[in-house]
């Protein structure tokens, strides 16, 4: 499994930084903030636990996207230590197309791993795991 995932994770690392600047810690961050059920905004500790990264490499990881104009951090109006980061229409438009090399680079990744007998069955169940589930 191990061997399986860190071949998925290359081939993820590979794909994102070539087509679209990012790497997958960015990624990851991107479809957080855009996928979240806060209208694109999250707290920034609640970010650093679902990457999962430590508060100062999150602030770090955050700084380089706002500067690409793809995040924007604001203070908590009601506890003025919390700050939060949210998407901005430009981040919302790379993720969505970052998505697309990533599910297509991810379903390549499984499809190779199939064809490898030690493999396979690894990935069998990473590729279930990966189907998309109804919300509730």
């Amino acid at each position: 499994m191990r061997i399986l995932m860190a071949r998925i994770e290359d081939a993820l690392a590979k794909a994102l930084q070539a087509e679209h600047g990012l790497s997958v810690s960015e990624f990851a961050t991107l479809s957080a903030l855009a996928y979240s059920d806060d209208d694109g905004h999250l707290r920034q500790q609640f970010l650093a636990d679902s990457i999962p990264l430590n508060q100062s490499s999150l602030s770090r990881l955050v700084g380089r996207l706002e500067k690409l104009g793809l995040t924007e951090r604001y203070l908590c109006p009601h506890d003025r230590r919390g700050v939060y980061t949210q998407i901005t229409d430009k981040g919302r438009a790379c993720v969505e197309e970052a998505r697309v090399v990533y599910v297509q680079t991810l379903e390549a990744a499984l499809a190779e791993a199939a064809q490898d007998e030690d493999l396979a069955p690894a990935a069998a169940w990473l590729a279930k795991a990966a189907q998309p589930r109804p919300r509730a």
